[in-house]
């Protein structure tokens, strides 16, 4: 390794696997995925070749959001197992040369967090200003026009204390005041408790909420809704009772300029950043779905924000090349100086990968992901071309999915077991899973895609271990090339070496024309079968075909 090789940190070289802990393997038989689960997969994770393992969360919770409403942010969730459990993984994966990410989930907690039964008990109680309380409107109403993420009003009125208090999310979930010095404290201290124990950073849960508008004004009118939008995109023969059908209206016609990415938002994430600057190494990554020249700015003014506010394009936008192809040029250019790029496929709050484009594109997608410049976050169960799974209307979780029901608005459908083998329950579980497997597990699993050498798993060992001995892969520099129809094309360069990436995003053959007089060979193609093949001026893709050429020297 070069001394400029080494002047990047792991989390700028490697790879982070995202693992669902409800869903990636249960070790008591309860249906439950859990941490002595997850610990007895780490020779997986290691064979794998990944670098960091992100759990979501794991914390004491009523799971009423599946661990996004915590109860206690130090401590381990009985169902997960016992700090004891979460020590015995750390050490083990950092025997292995993997890192530990967890989820923390600093805007809101859950009702039955004993900071909100404080501060619900009266009005003049001593931790009543650690969360966002509102008198009534004249009328007797909401404080404003603020709307909850998952429906209705933000509002939620305490016959006790005559108040309103503010939650972004589901009213279990009361947002946390951080513009109060002693909940800063507080929070940024739950930080330190984990980092003290060893773990190597932190995603943070919505980042761009953390800080509402202090004089509580009303969200601006969207100029571009038209009343009517959301029933005429209704499924058809989908029927509503009108009060859901006014409060999806109600999200529409409203801005949330005065409750999320408020301008006072970064001193706060200075303020994580400046913790885990107090360790050496450690990473904070922002979850912020924002556009990308809002996004950049959690980087910080001076490089001291978010080590990586996450970048999820490759999960919003339309597969198409031409948008794709516009989007990565358009990141790049706005990345401040030094920051680093991430780029993410998939995760636990949208639709898999494989579903949302197909397998055959999906391969193409895994190429994408891990040759873009940049850090990429994997979620699991991508890798053996996991797709989403048909919810039984018995079997749902999720509580958009609850109180939206017929929407297909459940994120139930990209949390189900992971699949390790051919056995029942496809080996997640020797019980009842908590959500149902897939029907096609026995031939989409690990076991079975170990021994086949054109399955998506050795396609995914493949991309990861050509990133990992190739610089120009995982530190190298970026650069888009001229390209046509449904390709994609780009270099990656580091010194001496040089490789372009051609993908189609097409179903049809397509020709790349634009190589020019440069000799190139085959290092690996999503069909896995052209290694070593000897190009120059045109290369022919296959329809859903990617390619990595490396430059001869």
């Amino acid at each position: 390794m070069s001394s400029e090789e080494k002047r990047y940190l792991w989390w700028q070289k490697g790879i982070i696997y995202q693992i669902y802990p409800r869903s990636f393997m249960d070790s008591n038989g309860d249906g439950i995925g859990d941490l002595p689960g997850i610990t007895s997969k780490l020779s997986y994770l290691e064979w794998l070749g990944v670098d960091a393992i992100w759990i979501s969360p794991i914390y004491p919770s009523p799971m009423a959001d599946f661990g996004y409403d915590v109860a206690d942010y130090t401590d381990i969730h009985p169902i997960f197992g016992t700090l004891d459990d979460f020590d015995r993984l750390l050490e083990e994966a950092h025997s292995k040369g993997l890192k530990v990410i967890l989820d923390w989930v600093p805007n809101h907690t859950s009702d039955e967090h004993p900071w909100f039964i404080e501060s619900r008990s009266s009005r003049d109680n001593p931790k009543r200003d650690w969360y966002i309380w509102r008198d009534p409107a004249p009328d007797g109403g909401p404080p404003n026009n603020w709307q909850s993420v998952f429906g209705g009003s933000a509002w939620e009125y305490d016959e006790r204390t005559g108040q309103y208090y503010y939650h972004a999310f589901l009213a279990k979930q009361p947002d946390l005041n951080w513009r109060n010095p002693e909940v800063q404290e507080a929070m940024l201290n739950t930080l330190r408790f984990w980092f003290d124990r060893g773990v190597d950073g932190f995603r943070v849960d919505v980042m761009w909420h953390l800080i509402k508008d202090d004089q509580f004004r009303d969200n601006p009118i969207n100029p571009d809704y038209k009343p009517g939008a959301y029933l005429k995109n209704l499924p058809e023969g989908v029927q509503l009772p009108q009060e859901i059908i006014e409060m999806a209206e109600a999200q529409m016609k409203y801005l949330p300029v005065y409750n999320t990415d408020r301008p006072e938002v970064h001193d706060i994430v200075r303020k994580i950043r400046q913790v885990a600057d107090e360790y050496p190494e450690r990473v904070i990554i922002g979850e912020i779905y924002l556009p990308v020249e809002r996004l950049v700015k959690y980087y910080g003014e001076h490089g001291d924000g978010a080590h990586m506010p996450f970048n999820f394009q490759l999960i919003l936008l339309p597969w198409n090349a031409d948008e794709i192809f516009h989007a990565i040029d358009a990141y790049e250019k706005a990345l401040p100086e030094n920051a680093w790029p991430n780029w993410v496929l998939g995760n636990h709050d949208n639709h898999r990968i494989a579903s949302r484009v197909g397998r055959d594109q999906a391969r193409v997608a895994a190429m994408l992901l891990l040759t873009l410049r940049g850090t990429p976050t994997m979620y699991y169960g991508d890798e053996i071309g996991m797709k989403d799974v048909p919810i039984p209307p018995d079997m749902v979780q999720d509580p958009p999915a609850k109180r939206f029901p017929g929407l297909g608005l459940g994120r139930d459908p990209e949390r189900t077991p992971m699949q390790w083998d051919s056995g029942p329950n496809a080996g997640f579980t020797t019980g009842t899973p908590w959500l149902p497997i897939a029907d096609d597990y026995k031939e989409y699993n690990v076991e079975v895609e170990r021994n086949n050498p054109k399955s998506f798993l050795s396609l995914y060992r493949a991309l990861i271990g050509l990133r990992r001995s190739e610089p120009a892969l995982h530190v190298g520099s970026y650069k888009s090339l001229p390209r046509n129809g449904d390709l994609i094309a780009y270099e990656r360069a580091y010194g001496q070496q040089r490789f372009i990436v051609l993908l189609n995003l097409g179903n049809q053959q397509q020709t790349y024309t634009e190589l020019g007089d440069i000799p190139c060979q085959v290092v690996l193609s999503t069909h896995m079968d052209r290694h070593g093949e000897k190009v120059s001026r045109e290369v022919n893709l296959r329809a859903n075909e990617g390619v990595i050429l490396q430059v001869e020297q």
